[in-house]
């Protein structure tokens, strides 16, 4: 009886003081009449008096009232307000059973009756989940996806219009319960102790001919024999560590056919290390981009370098860099090889110095390297090859993510990031203004823009469109457009005239906060689409927690950080970001299917948290250890500190589903189903597989067959989705996370592989390994 007293008592003064703290800032009150309650009951048990159980039937009555108010009749919500004062009952229904028959009178049924409402959500229809289905029927038999053999996978995207989709159709909602392991390969390169926490596995193999080619984390390049996994060699780019890049990774290779034949000669299988062997003259060619900024084109068949490209085979990506510190540009996304040329982006590291490389879009001749042009969006309208001795604007807007083409229109489709610093805007000149957090079209013969449509003004968010744009015919009611479709971190989906860059679904500007810090200012009004996946505003009662105690100090933050909404600016005080950085979408896209005019997507909900850090008394020392924390913007008056919004267990501070998959009909623009992805298995020591929403990284691949494939979640499988109805039809076991796109492809004998890269994702801790999964149908 002492102990459970102390235990009230430590409980009640903790709810009281919190409770207490949080009124003062405007919160809810409940957490003080709670907290009055424990201690009144605290005192009841060390008296022995049977009231204590009446009183602790009264706060269960008024926790469920105040909960099913705050959240409705929703799991999570419910379970977490209400778990731990249920459980705090059996010791006191207990009690009263051995000791005070009385006490439980009015105790146990209140006690069974909160339970079962407690439980009732899960017998019930999720709100969270929007259920539907679209049409299995082609609706535009005649789609064009891509100059690609329907058995093979060419590009990062399948092919250069990034619809991730594939004409293959063995695999059906009927069979995909069906797949069973095929082959499973290691690499051998693994995060090692001098590496980065970003160092990640989020490649997409391409399939050519009878191999399979896939780069890893450390930029080799590996060929493997496509029916069997089996390695033919491996072409190791030898990037040495450097603790300065903020991510190492390789989302993919970039593939030039040959000229004069079409198919490649068969693969062949090495004895020494492909980087070893005499360079020679290519015909087909593959192009690794590596961290280390270079391009390096090898020949597909041996893992030779290219004599006739560039410098023997490499090409030195820091020429004619206005800043040159190491670890500060490189290219984690395949370069896009179209009309003739290859062009390559790059990634500037974020927040870390005002005075970076630029952000400059190159093209160079695919054959030999020659610079054709160049499009630097601090200097948009000059577009000639650069002088010798001139260097590109500092710090300008980058394409970090992966580019989309149409051959037939001459252009090519870059998602543009922000200039860095990324929360502090008194540095962007008005050309970068206008091309920062947009899709811009280049000419693919001269780089000159045809047109740009930003989806973030001012952007002090770190807003960076992030995905391939995916290039489909949709059927309007003007008659047939060539579109655009394109993801962003904001939870906006944009469908634009790829031609003319003009929108097929309204943009419509809405009202943002406004009180950005001294000497820099907010836009009025900010873009949003009317096919959107953004969120609703947060309030205190979506904040969450394991407990009701670590849900006090979550809302405690909650109501100290500035947050009015989506695009909040930056501030001393510390804001909320919502949706976060991370993105409701990221890299890893979305997937079209351009007959049938659908998309499928995982939209994610995460806050995160952004301080503006006066420099003169800060210690630097600790600084420039990746995109989260503190980081310095050398050069500035303020340090930036994102972290996500956490609450002190880990967990986030606002409740789930963090995660979901989603469909929607792209003739209408109308989401049709959403549901809840993921569990909790891979993040907990119990392997409890419990299914709460999870977020992820990586993207899906839609298959003309009806199935789905994506991985990204952080458990560790490769699921299965009926494409009309978002449910889940399968799923895999994984080695290690998922968090890459998979791809599909037929084998020599004619059987539909599925292909995951599994080797883990250093930011979100899922589990570290090297592989490469395939699956294919039972016999």
């Amino acid at each position: 009886m002492i102990v459970l007293s102390v235990l009230f008592w430590a409980i009640g003064l903790a709810l009281l003081v919190g409770g207490g703290w949080l009124v003062s800032l405007g919160g809810s009150l409940y957490y003080v009449i709670a907290g009055v309650a424990f201690i009144a009951v605290a005192l009841l048990l060390k008296k022995r008096s049977k009231s204590a159980n009446f009183l602790y039937a009264l706060l269960l009555i008024g926790t469920l009232i105040w909960s099913i108010t705050e959240s409705g009749l929703s799991w999570w919500p419910l379970a977490t307000r209400m778990g731990l004062f249920l459980v705090l009952a059996i010791p006191l229904l207990l009690m009263a059973y051995f000791k005070h028959r009385g006490g439980s009178r009015f105790l146990l049924p209140v006690w069974i009756a909160t339970a079962l409402v407690t439980l009732s959500p899960l017998f019930m229809a999720s709100p969270t989940t929007l259920e539907g289905q679209m049409t299995r029927s082609v609706t535009m038999s005649d789609a064009d996806m891509g100059d690609v053999n329907q058995g093979e996978w060419n590009a990062y995207g399948r092919s250069n219009l990034g619809q991730r989709f594939s004409p293959l159709s063995q695999i059906t909602p009927d069979n995909a319960n069906q797949l069973q392991l095929a082959w499973q390969y290691q690499t051998g390169d693994k995060k090692g102790p001098k590496d980065i926490g970003e160092t990640t596995y989020e490649a997409t193999p391409l399939k050519l001919a009878n191999a399979l080619y896939v780069c890893t984390p450390h930029n080799w390049l590996v060929a493997l024999d496509a029916d069997t996994g089996e390695e033919q060699w491996v072409y190791d780019a030898k990037v040495p560590a450097d603790s300065q890049r903020q991510h190492q990774t390789c989302r993919g290779v970039s593939y030039l056919p040959p000229s004069n034949v079409d198919t490649l000669p068969p693969v062949q299988k090495a004895s020494v290390p492909a980087e070893s062997l005499n360079s020679m003259q290519c015909d087909a060619q593959l192009f690794l981009p590596t961290s280390d900024a270079r391009l390096i084109a090898v020949d597909p068949t041996t893992g030779a370098r290219c004599a006739n490209f560039a410098d023997n085979g490499v090409l030195d990506l820091m020429h004619n860099m206005p800043f040159k510190q190491s670890g500060y540009y490189y290219s984690t996304s395949p370069p896009l090889v179209a009309g003739g040329v290859v062009i390559v982006a790059g990634s500037v590291n974020d927040n870390y110095d005002i005075n970076s490389p630029s952000g400059v879009i190159r093209a160079y001749d695919v054959k030999t390297g020659a610079l054709k042009w160049n499009w630097d969006s601090g200097n948009p309208d000059d577009t000639a090859p650069i002088g010798t001795d001139d260097v590109y604007a500092t710090s300008s807007p980058n394409s970090w993510s992966v580019a989309s083409a149409d051959e037939k229109l001459g252009l090519a489709y870059f998602p543009m990031g922000n200039r860095t610093p990324d929360q502090l805007g008194m540095y962007r000149s008005p050309a970068e203004e206008k091309y920062a957090t947009s899709v811009v079209a280049l000419s693919l013969e001269t780089g000159q823009v045809s047109w740009v449509q930003q989806f973030v003004h001012h952007d002090l968010w770190d807003m960076d469109t992030p995905a391939q744009p995916s290039l489909l015919d949709l059927d309007t009611p003007s008659g047939k457009q060539p579109a655009l479709v394109v993801p962003t971190k904001q939870g906006d989906v944009y469908v634009l005239n790829r031609a003319t860059g003009e929108p097929i679904f309204p943009i419509t500007e809405e009202p943002a906060p406004q009180g950005a810090i001294p000497g820099d200012y907010t836009a009025p009004t900010q873009p949003t689409s009317a096919l959107s996946f953004k969120p609703a505003d947060l309030t205190e009662a979506d904040m969450w927690g394991a407990t009701p105690l670590d849900q006090l100090l979550c809302r405690i933050e909650f109501k100290q950080l500035r947050y009015e909404g989506r695009y909040t600016p930056p501030s001393e005080q510390g804001s909320i970001v919502y949706p976060g950085n991370f993105g409701v979408f990221n890299w890893g896209s979305i997937a079209v299917d351009p007959k049938r005019q659908q998309m499928f997507g995982m939209p994610l909900y995460l806050a995160f948290t952004s301080t503006l850090v006066p420099k003169a008394d800060l210690d630097l020392s600790e600084t420039n250890k990746g995109e989260q924390g503190v980081n310095s913007n050398d050069g500035a008056n303020f340090a930036v500190q994102l972290k996500p919004f956490l609450s002190p267990l880990g967990v986030p501070c606002q409740q789930p589903p963090w995660g979901y998959v989603a469909g929607a009909d792209l003739k209408t623009g109308k989401t049709v189903w959403k549901h809840k992805n993921g569990t909790i298995e891979d993040m907990t020591p119990l392997k409890l597989p419990i299914e709460m929403g999870m977020p992820g990284i990586g993207g899906p691949v839609i298959t003309d067959g009806g199935v789905v494939f994506m991985a990204a979640a952080v458990d560790n499988y490769l699921r299965a989705y009926d494409m009309a109805t978002g449910e889940e039809l399968w799923k895999g076991r994984l080695p290690a996370g998922g968090q890459a796109t998979p791809m599909t492809y037929l084998n020599s004998k004619g059987e539909q592989m599925v292909v995951q890269v599994a080797g883990g994702h250093g930011s979100i801790g899922t589990t570290i390994g090297d592989y490469v999964v395939a699956y294919k149908l039972k016999k």
